[in-house]
């Protein structure tokens, strides 16, 4: 199954949104940073989830 390379760096963006937020939340005190992460990653995972659900596959 061949997906658009958008989707792809979306998937991308989703891990490595999860990774920064990990990293801030475990081992530095920037709070509104973890908040922009986290954020960022949600909305890529709800736009990925939502793009996936709508493909004819």
């Amino acid at each position: 199954m061949i997906f658009p390379a958008f989707w792809y760096f979306l998937l991308f963006m989703v891990s490595i949104c999860g990774v920064i937020s990990w990293y801030l939340r475990n081992y530095t005190e920037r709070v509104d940073l973890l908040r922009f992460f986290a954020i960022l990653g949600v909305i890529s995972m709800l736009t990925l989830l939502g793009w996936t659900l709508t493909m004819d596959v």
